[in-house]
């Protein structure tokens, strides 16, 4: 089945919008994260205070919606890219978003361990959780980059 030219063409942005979406929405995971780093540290009616926040549940649902889009917003990107050009064009952009997507999985993966009190995994997943912060925001601006050309083909 052919799609049209409109509609190829129109499919070249939902990738970037999700992104987008998704990095505003990983920066929202990062302070319920640090929000949870902080209630276990703290002590008295200050974590009694905090544990009504119940940043945990937030963090914990909001991160199983990031791994659930970003894995898709990836597939989708390759899949859309192929589509419109009969290829992938391996590059930066798509390395890293390739390593994010895989991340990310390591990320959730300690999720298990976390619950059962591993300082390790806690660790792990923070490391890894900032990792994907920083290549976010490269992919960020070299997607872009990517969106300007488009546009100035069109």
């Amino acid at each position: 089945m052919e799609l049209s030219p409109s509609v190829k063409y129109g499919l070249n942005f939902v990738h970037p919008v999700l992104m987008w979406g998704l990095l505003l929405v990983s920066l929202y995971a990062a302070y319920l994260g640090l929000k949870i780093q902080r209630t276990r540290s703290a002590q008295g009616e200050e974590k009694k205070e905090l544990i009504k926040g119940r940043y945990n549940v937030r963090h914990f649902q909001i991160g199983s919606l990031l791994l659930g889009f970003m894995v898709a917003g990836s597939v989708a990107a390759m899949g859309v890219t192929y589509i419109n050009n009969g290829k992938l064009f391996v590059g930066p952009h798509l390395l890293i978003g390739l390593g994010m997507t895989v991340l990310i999985a390591f990320s959730a993966s300690l999720s298990p361990f976390m619950q059962k009190g591993a300082n390790w995994a806690r660790m792990t997943h923070i490391l890894i959780n900032f990792t994907i912060l920083g290549l976010f925001t490269y992919q960020a601006i070299s997607g872009v980059q990517i969106v300007q050309r488009i546009i100035s083909k069109a």
